[in-house]
């Protein structure tokens, strides 16, 4: 296999006006794809952020049922020279950072929670490097 990356994310949101709210109106995901009360789906970067309402897709038969219920956890990535700006816009949209984190390369990492309490994480190029 010669894998590129992951191409989508997904994340079950029961009210995927909360969801649209948060992750397009914040954040400022585009919105690529929606049916009412079943999906949501953003364009992140070269990836996609799919939001499913666990009720709908639990019980899917193409593509095949899927859904879950927990605190999920996602890291977005930006360019380093962005890192601060992000990190301060996310603060000046009332969004709480809930945990800062130094990473061994010497990079920095923070936190945050989206409106159902999925743990998503704003990390700069070169974190993984």
């Amino acid at each position: 296999m010669n894998i590129t990356g992951i191409k989508e994310t997904c994340i079950y949101i029961p009210d995927l006006e909360k969801a649209k709210a948060f992750y397009h109106e914040l954040l400022g995901l585009p919105i690529i794809g929606e049916v009412k009360g079943k999906h949501v789906f953003f364009r992140a970067g070269n990836s996609v952020l799919l939001c499913f309402n666990p009720d709908d897709s639990r019980y899917k038969t193409s593509p095949p049922a899927h859904y879950s219920h927990g605190k999920y956890h996602f890291a977005f990535e930006v360019s380093p020279d962005q890192y601060q700006s992000q990190k301060e816009e996310i603060l000046s949209k009332g969004i709480k950072i809930i945990d800062t984190l130094q990473w061994a390369n010497g990079l920095e990492s923070f936190y945050f929670e989206d409106p159902i309490g999925n743990v998503l994480e704003i990390v700069p190029v070169g974190v993984w490097d």
